[in-house]
């Protein structure tokens, strides 16, 4: 079965860190460049950062630079999101997608975990 599942969201405070993993399933996970987008409340969805397909090469956008850390191991077929310093404008949904063209285009996404950023 194709899929991507994403885990490790939660409820975090103000500078607080979390660790997001996203399991993928059912294709060749080191052949596909892969990403992470999300959503927040009224918003629509927004490319967070991405990885190439050996982890050679990560992109982020300039909001989180500095703060949150993408990395894969193609062992385990799993991508992570390590995201420090976290502020309250990062509280959405995370998705964990995988890559169709270009780096904010997917032809695959999870069902998301939710992060919280609050006092």
């Amino acid at each position: 079965q194709v899929q991507l599942v994403e885990s490790g969201g939660g409820l975090a405070q103000p500078g607080g860190s979390l660790r997001l993993s996203c399991a993928a399933s059912g294709f060749p996970f080191s052949s596909y460049r892969m990403s992470w987008a999300r959503q927040a409340p009224g918003k629509g969805l927004e490319w967070v950062s991405g990885i190439y397909n050996d982890g050679s090469d990560t992109y982020y956008r300039d909001s989180v630079k500095g703060r949150f850390t993408i990395s894969r191991d193609n062992a385990k077929n799993t991508v992570y999101l390590q995201m420090n310093n976290l502020k309250p404008e990062d509280t959405a949904l995370y998705y964990c997608a995988r890559v169709s063209k270009v780096y904010s285009d997917y032809d695959l996404i999870g069902q998301g975990t939710q992060v919280t950023v609050s006092s």
